[in-house]
């Protein structure tokens, strides 16, 4: 349907674009573009980048090179897909693609870019950035909510060892969701999952609307026919996600939230700042907190925790069952590790090397963002030769770059942990071969978290069960097919089958 409407608006729209393009190719002159195939009237290259846009634009460089040039819709972007090309952008010439673009999902989802993730460069996303990096995501923080954690990982535990009992298929990827969710929500929000239970889909739907292809963006002539249907569901997701946190921040007002109050979250710490400056120190902006923007605040913390998290274990827990080798030499490290007497703890994490191997394999193969969120030039530059004009979208493909054979071998495909070893490939975006937080200034600040909550999740998963698939399933048939969104997740449920294996009950 929505190629037909384009084809019928075509004829109508094409002498507008005739004449834009005409004027920045005047503008450009003789600056040479990166390559690129050639974009159609209206849509540009839209239609290139297929319902898996990630592997689209793999197949498109293989073609035209790790430095590609698109237009999508009216939009200049460039498509980065090497490790060499990706530090050019990403560390060398940060400063000038810092920014991001303005689209419709972060005016609905982010309450006009008043949240951290989507927000332009400049002094506000500074000051927000240091607001959750030190209220929420240092070190010192994150330590002081490991009892919460390892409360929510022991009470999935049991249920999992009640359904091994009664050898029932366990549903995992419902399992890792409703466990990371709830973890993010006592420490970010102070409640329980269980309390708001509608949340968890409400944000996978924003999830899924951020990371859209959203012709609006690109071709905003068509924007008020919303020919994809997803201005409606903005409107109406926004709205409902709005009432779930003025739900949640007015418990908090009144001191009645979760049962009689308990340990200090991020929404106590943002209510104590309201009406004063996030950063006292800086005179030159002083941006005073209000409501609005302890809710796009909120959102983006619940947001990027939500699915990135779980979505990085369920591809790692696929793998392992894929791959019962790899499943029995973490068994064995963490027998020898841990023991079997008790369950992971935290302090425990540092000394698995074969689980950070295993979970480098699985970020290299499944980029959480296979496409980094885009960044935006924020002056004309010229790079490697080629000119890259203002407000171009910069687009990085880390899924590509995962599977580049002249950096990983020929073998990319193949789920080998042991390619790391005596690799000092670091995860935290200073090693541009593997870029599962990004890098540079818009890297995630939750980095320390994130890898806290997979390693640990998944260190117990795998030490207090052994796993079997259902129904008589092949390892070579378990299904990895994807489903693609801000964050890329499975298209379908993992299941398997638990066996307890542990001597003792608990920690």
């Amino acid at each position: 349907m929505l190629s037909i409407l384009l084809v019928i608006l075509a004829p109508l729209l094409s002498i507008i674009f005739s004449r834009a393009a005409a004027k920045i190719r005047r503008n450009n002159g003789r600056r040479k573009l990166p390559p690129g195939p050639t974009p159609l009237p209206v849509i540009g290259n839209l239609h290139q980048l297929t319902t898996l846009p990630h592997r689209g634009l793999q197949s498109l460089s293989k073609k035209y090179g790790p430095i590609m040039s698109l237009r999508l819709g009216q939009v200049p972007a460039v498509v980065v897909s090497s490790p060499e090309a990706a530090e050019l952008f990403l560390k060398t010439f940060d400063t000038t693609f810092a920014s991001r673009p303005r689209v419709q999902s972060s005016e609905y989802m982010s309450y006009g870019t008043k949240g951290m993730a989507f927000t332009e460069y400049g002094p506000y996303w500074r000051n927000v950035r240091k607001l959750c990096t030190l209220q929420l995501l240092s070190a010192l923080k994150i330590e002081s909510f490991a009892a919460l954690r390892r409360e929510d990982v022991a009470s999935v535990v049991e249920s999992l060892r009640a359904s091994a009992a009664a050898r029932e298929v366990v549903d995992i990827s419902r399992k890792i969701g409703e466990l990371i969710a709830d973890m993010s929500c006592r420490m970010i929000l102070g409640i329980s999952l269980e309390d708001r239970n509608h949340l968890k889909e409400l944000v996978h739907e924003a999830m899924f609307l951020s990371g859209a292809f959203n012709l609006s963006d690109y071709v905003p002539y068509l924007a008020p026919l919303d020919l994809q249907g997803y201005t409606r569901r903005m409107k109406k997701n926004s709205e409902a996600i709005d009432r779930v946190l003025e739900e949640i921040i007015t418990e908090h007002e009144r001191g009645t939230s979760e049962k009689g109050h308990r340990q200090k979250d991020f929404v106590d710490v943002l209510l104590s700042l309201v009406n004063q400056p996030m950063n006292p120190q800086d005179l030159e902006h002083l941006y005073i907190i209000d409501r609005t923007n302890i809710k796009a605040i909120l959102l983006d913390m619940v947001a990027a925790s939500f699915d990135t998290s779980a979505a990085l274990i369920e591809w790692t827990f696929s793998e392992l069952l894929k791959h019962p080798r790899v499943m029995n030499n973490l068994q064995r490290e963490l027998e020898r590790v841990v023991g079997m007497d008790k369950m992971v703890e935290e302090q425990d994490l540092e000394k698995l090397d074969y689980l950070d191997m295993v979970v480098k394999e699985s970020f290299r193969l499944h980029p959480v963002a296979p496409l980094l969120v885009p960044r935006e030039s924020m002056e004309d530059i010229t790079i490697e030769g080629y000119f890259i004009p203002k407000k171009s979208r910069i687009i990085v493909n880390a899924w590509t770059i995962g599977r580049d054979p002249n950096v990983w071998s020929e073998n990319v495909e193949e789920f080998l942990p042991e390619r790391f070893v005596d690799k000092n490939i670091d995860l935290r975006g200073h090693d541009f071969r593997l870029l599962p937080f990004g890098s540079g200034r818009r890297g995630c600040p939750g980095v320390h978290l994130g890898l806290v909550n997979i390693r640990l999740v998944l260190a117990q998963l795998v030490h207090c069960f052994s796993w079997e698939l259902p129904n008589g399933v092949e390892t070579k048939d378990v299904d990895m097919s994807e489903k693609f969104g801000l964050s890329m997740g499975r298209a379908n449920q993992l299941l398997a089958k638990p066996t307890y294996r542990l001597l003792a009950k608990t920690m």
